[in-house]
């Protein structure tokens, strides 16, 4: 298995929105039901909401064997960074892919921002043991309200070892989503 981790480029949107169309139903229907899916999908996983991301150079990919099969979104808002998706198709599922996205995430926010904050899905098992498990803490729930669950919000503290100025691909702050992200590893 040759894992590349890499900024992606405009050539990378079909396979990033790949990932999303791939993984969504199998994290979500379960935990909130189709009509959550199908929304999250339309709104979320669209080329126009994920393009501005990958030009802004906040999305990150991880490739084995040359082809797509995880992904990281990030943007920033005051001091910190927020960790707004992280997801590997579940045939990758358990080959160090996620870790390897999530390392990416750290050693990009190192001396650049405070902590880096994400939610999952109430429910989600998996992402809540696989954040916690990399130094995660919960910091609180936000209620998901009209039949959307609830987000369990975690953070980060990120070392600051060369207190280097943020990029300025950063300068576009991050938005919440109306259907914020848990992340699926």
């Amino acid at each position: 298995m040759a894992l590349v981790i890499r900024k992606a480029t405009m050539d990378d949107l079909d396979a990033v929105l790949a990932v999303g169309h791939r993984t969504w139903p199998s994290t979500y229907e379960g935990i909130a039901g189709a009509d959550y899916v199908q929304a999250g999908l339309a709104k979320w996983w669209s080329a126009d909401a994920t393009s501005p991301a990958i030009r802004q150079g906040r999305v990150t990919v991880a490739e084995v064997d040359g082809e797509v099969c995880g992904m990281a979104s990030v943007g920033r808002e005051e001091d910190h960074l927020v960790l707004w998706r992280l997801y590997v198709l579940p045939e990758h599922h358990g080959q160090g892919i996620g870790s390897a996205l999530l390392a990416t995430v750290l050693e990009e926010a190192d001396g650049r921002y405070a902590e880096i904050r994400l939610s999952y899905t109430e429910g989600n098992t998996p992402a809540a043991h696989f954040y916690r498990s990399r130094g995660f803490v919960e910091t609180h729930h936000e209620a998901g309200g009209g039949g959307v669950p609830d987000q369990v919000w975690m953070s980060r503290r990120v070392p600051q070892r060369d207190a280097a100025e943020p990029d300025p691909s950063d300068t576009e702050p991050a938005t919440a989503p109306a259907y914020p992200e848990g992340v699926q590893s």
